[in-house]
């Protein structure tokens, strides 16, 4: 089969497209015929050589894809050759086959494309995972999310909004805050020219938010803990700022906040089909509905895939970049 190689650490033209051996599928994996993945930063990373795969999964990048079953391990039941499926995938989206655990397979939701199906896997278990499975995000809450218009913020405003949230976002563009409207976004903050914490502060009544998603990090940490409400949680899920910061504490304990971070990549494959399954339950009749739908900014041939990863790292990107094997 042929598959995206990191020929060696550095920028995008690192990336290659190889022959390579097919994938051998464990008994109780599924083998997938991949008919599209989508970019995810932690991709960029592992090009770097900053984020290497999980012991035992694949080599090649890409977290997660869509395609058709093409062969099941004798232990796997639930699905069958032929299938059109997509999946949360440890390595190995960016190849024309990958093996993947049967737990980590969901349907294609209905009504969506088998190409655009590739965006949700992603997405949709990082932001079920942290935001409402262990933040507990209510209906009638408000919620902050950094980076709006990114593939995990224009799920994020969706699927919130569809739970009877209040959605705050920040983003550097007016092109970008526009796009987080439209998709349904209450409060839209340009990072560049409005200090978050202050309109945060404005349009709570000076409480602030009940839950917080923050890629950024260090520089980050103090200003989400002054933007939170009593009992409000923070869920820091990416350092694209940097891991390291200088923090005044009391605010945690004054207002009894709670502070979490989590990665998906490196959670065990029981942990993945937990979420896989919840994702199932909770977030795929939204999509079926329509109140969620796929944000594609554009659709890139396997063959550029160097291109598709410097418009992610130009992060002009509004919503998911997919490539088509």
């Amino acid at each position: 089969m042929k598959a995206v190689v990191i020929t060696t650490p550095g920028g995008p033209e690192v990336l290659q497209i190889q022959e390579v051996e097919d994938p051998k599928i464990r008994d109780d994996e599924v083998l997938i015929r991949v008919a599209a993945t989508a970019l995810n930063r932690a991709d960029t990373l592992q090009r770097q050589g900053k984020y290497p795969p999980p012991k035992g999964d694949s080599e090649y990048p890409g977290l997660e894809c869509s395609g058709t079953v093409e062969a099941v391990g004798k232990n796997v039941d639930k699905w069958k050759v032929g299938d059109q499926v997509c999946a949360l995938v440890g390595g190995g989206g960016y190849a024309e086959k990958v093996a993947v655990p049967a737990g980590q397979v969901l349907p294609v939701p209905s009504g969506v494309s088998l190409q655009d199906a590739a965006c949700f896997p992603e997405v949709a278990c990082t932001v079920w995972s942290t935001v409402f499975m262990m933040s507990r995000l209510s209906p009638g809450e408000t919620f902050l999310i950094h980076g709006g218009s990114s593939g995990i913020g224009t799920f994020a405003i969706q699927m919130a909004k569809h739970q009877g949230v209040k959605v705050f976002v920040t983003a550097g563009s007016e092109e970008k805050l526009a796009a987080c409207k439209e998709l349904g976004a209450d409060v839209c903050i340009n990072y560049k020219t409005e200090d978050f914490v202050a309109r945060v502060k404005q349009e709570t009544g000076g409480k602030g938010v009940d839950v917080i998603l923050d890629n950024i990090g260090g520089p980050y940490l103090q200003r989400n803990i002054d933007s939170l409400n009593f009992d409000g949680r923070l869920f820091i899920i990416g350092f694209m700022g940097g891991t390291v910061t200088e923090v005044n504490l009391v605010g945690l304990l004054a207002r009894r906040l709670t502070v979490q971070a989590a990665g998906l990549r490196n959670r065990s494959a029981e942990n993945k089909a937990v979420i896989v399954s919840e994702v199932e339950k909770n977030v795929w009749p939204a999509i079926a509905a329509g109140k969620v739908k796929a944000v594609v900014y554009k659709r890139f041939p396997l063959a550029e895939v160097a291109e598709a990863h410097r418009v992610m790292e130009s992060s002009k990107h509004i919503g998911k970049i997919l490539l088509l094997t």
